[in-house]
């Protein structure tokens, strides 16, 4: 559970400091004061990364030279501070030289409106997703992570020189092929686990046992060697001055019935978008064995009825909630400790 959260420059906050309760905590207020960054300072104290930004250089506040968050979750004292120039993190008052241990306590799943992405957007945009779930469930991933993106960034600068020189980009090939195969295996086994925890909640949320989803890992290694395919594809990667296959080419499939997701109608898009977040949810519980810490974007008022009860029974049991919102109409109950937010002032209101 997260009890506490500080913040210093991080978007339109200059300090902010809260407490959360158990079970749900719900901050309304007006657009534009700030709900949604709060929530995003949680996840970015949880998980050292942004599930609105590429990079977390957009987060610091205009004018301020860097942004601090701070928080206890469960237990442990939580801070990362970050400037385009440095970043450091202290776990329980001792600085980390390495993030491994520090990301090994948190756990979080980002819910918002903007998820219909996952469905309609581009594939970078489920790859991050793949990415963000593996991250809290694997603890090499990470580390795969980071050495191919290194090894594809500098194979890439090599392939955009006047003059190509193949030596020096084949000496990046081999990190690129170590890493790229474990991510490979990693991101087939995350799939294979998170389908038929999509399917069940995309059937209790879309209320209709006709419609069935599939998931299904379509590798930009294909089915080949990828040692392999870079070599066989260096006119295709000399024509474009990058790197053509691999990881950073996967494809996650969504399909209902048999047909692709991106022609399914509005009300199946989103059904399957909050699927693939409560899948998300419900593994990172069971791998971790314990419950990751919910962040809800101001979706609920976009349900409908059913979908909205449907997604409130299959939120995993005892989790906690941060929700924001800008009313309380549909809520059906008195649903825990809430905040008002306006004017970047947070109080509790009861």
């Amino acid at each position: 559970m997260l009890t506490t959260l500080k913040l210093r420059d991080f978007r339109c906050f200059a300090t902010l400091e809260t407490e959360f309760a158990p079970g749900a905590n719900v901050i309304v207020g007006p657009n534009a004061q700030g709900k949604t960054s709060l929530l995003e300072a949680a996840c970015v104290l949880l998980r050292l990364q942004s599930p609105r930004a590429a990079t977390l250089g957009p987060l610091v506040r205009i004018g301020a030279a860097g942004f601090v968050v701070d928080g206890f979750y469960s237990g442990n004292h939580l801070q990362f501070y970050y400037s385009p120039r440095r970043k450091k993190l202290a776990l329980d008052s001792v600085e980390q030289r390495s993030a491994a241990e520090y990301l090994h306590i948190g756990r979080a799943v980002w819910f918002s409106n903007a998820d219909i992405a996952l469905v309609r957007g581009p594939a970078d945009e489920r790859r991050r997703y793949l990415d963000f779930v593996a991250a809290q469930i694997d603890p090499g991933y990470r580390r795969h992570l980071r050495n191919y993106e290194k090894a594809l960034r500098s194979r890439n600068r090599l392939l955009k020189t006047p003059a190509v020189r193949w030596r020096e980009v084949a000496a990046f090939d081999e990190p690129l092929v170590t890493a790229g195969m474990a991510l490979a295996q990693a991101r087939s086994r995350l799939v294979a686990a998170l389908e038929p925890l999509a399917v069940e909640a995309q059937r209790a949320i879309g209320g209709r046992a006709g419609e069935l989803l599939a998931m299904r890992y379509e590798p930009g290694i294909g089915n080949e060697d990828f040692a392999a395919r870079l070599t066989a594809s260096r006119e295709e990667d000399l024509r474009l001055r990058q790197t053509t296959v691999g990881p950073h080419r996967d494809e996650l499939v969504l399909e209902i019935n048999g047909h692709g997701s991106e022609l399914a109608s509005e009300g199946q898009q989103r059904t399957l978008a909050l699927a693939l977040r409560l899948a998300q949810a419900r593994l990172i519980a069971e791998r971790r064995e314990a419950l990751p810490l919910l962040l809800l974007d101001d979706i609920f008022g976009e349900l409908d009825p059913a979908r909205r009860n449907a997604l409130l029974t299959h939120l995993p049991a005892g989790a906690q909630q941060i929700i924001t919102t800008t009313h309380l109409d549909w809520a059906q109950a008195e649903i825990g400790r809430v905040f008002h937010l306006e004017n970047r002032v947070l109080r509790v209101e009861y």
